[in-house]
């Protein structure tokens, strides 16, 4: 039996200030839910490239790890760099459509990834 290959590592994006917001959002959640979205991005990491209903694309490099918690619904916004997949945003959606003001923070931290800062 051979071993299946990891085709991305995953990694939290960083603030300036050291903070991983993704880190911090999956903290704060249930130990269950937490499981199923880590569980789901570990689904991601071995299956890349991987489309609906798993991951959906949000327009250009971004990404979203799709998760049913129960009656919630949990997303993780992420972008793909080489072989790394930088996990910029996540939250729990409320709307069908998701927010701009969700789209705009994860894009905003695409741009600072991209420019190191």
């Amino acid at each position: 039996m051979t071993e299946i290959e990891r085709k991305l590592d995953a990694v939290f994006f960083r603030t300036e200030h050291a903070n991983e917001p993704v880190r911090e959002w999956l903290l704060s959640l249930p130990k269950a839910e937490r499981k199923v979205v880590g569980d789901d991005v570990l689904k991601v990491q071995y299956c890349w490239p991987i489309g609906k209903p798993l991951v959906g694309n949000l327009g250009g490099d971004l990404w979203e790890v799709r998760s049913r918690l129960g009656g919630r619904i949990a997303r993780v916004i992420f972008c793909v760099e080489g072989s790394t997949m930088v996990l910029l945003h996540g939250f729990i959606k409320k709307t069908q459509k998701t927010p701009k003001y969700e789209l705009d923070l994860a894009l905003k931290r695409l741009n600072q990834l991209r420019q190191g800062t």
